[in-house]
């Protein structure tokens, strides 16, 4: 898909409702949609979303081992209510043998082993679970209003670090539209998450580069 084609999907998408932007991009994934999630707030949207078109997608979760017991307890609830078609992904390190050797999780101020400890928990498990799935179309939850390096993508944008099309159908969905949307369809929200690999939600954890 060309930069001026992405474009123009941009423009055409732009006023669609979100259930329309998913059937579009499961049509043209050819049969190799995925969607990816880490069950933060709000996640449940674009869940519900997608297997209303797929009820059968590929869903890729890094459980990089540092989730809080809620965190992975709505996970769990997610799985089983929505018949999720869950591929989850791990580090080559569990969590307790990456602290023993590295000690506890980096802080903001220390930029470079934050760096080195998102590329072995989160990147390394999310890389190695794009390779085999192999997507063409990858359905996200990115929202604008998440942190300036999102506010500069779109619905639609070519993700060259895995040879694939990344849609992103809330992508200009604001809190509250996600919340009407949780209360219309009585989903579940889980607000006790917290992701080690970026330790400030306006701070990228490298799967979304542009």
């Amino acid at each position: 898909m060309t930069n001026d084609q992405i474009a123009e999907y941009n423009a055409a998408l732009r006023n669609k409702p979100a259930l329309e932007i998913v059937r579009w991009a499961i049509e043209q994934a050819n049969g190799r949609a995925i969607m990816s999630t880490n069950f933060r707030p709000y996640e449940v949207v674009i869940l519900h979303l997608c297997v209303q078109i797929q009820p059968d997608i590929p869903v890729l979760w890094v459980d990089h081992g540092y989730n809080r017991p809620a965190t992975y307890r709505y996970a769990e609830k997610l799985r089983q209510t929505l018949n999720l078609n869950l591929k989850t992904y791990v580090p080559k390190l569990t969590a307790a043998h990456r602290d023993a050797l590295y000690g506890s999780i980096p802080t903001l101020d220390d930029e470079a082993e934050l760096m080195k400890f998102s590329a072995m928990m989160k990147l390394e498990p999310f890389q190695r679970g794009m390779k085999e799935l192999a997507p063409t179309v990858w359905i996200t939850a990115l929202r604008k209003v998440q942190n300036p390096n999102r506010a500069s993508l779109d619905i639609l944008s070519k993700d060259t670090n895995y040879d694939t099309i990344k849609v992103s159908p809330v992508f200009y969905w604001t809190d509250a539209d996600m919340e009407a949307y949780l209360k219309q369809h009585g989903l579940p929200n889980e607000w006790d998450y917290f992701d080690p690999a970026k330790a400030d939600e306006k701070r990228e954890c490298g799967l979304h580069v542009k």
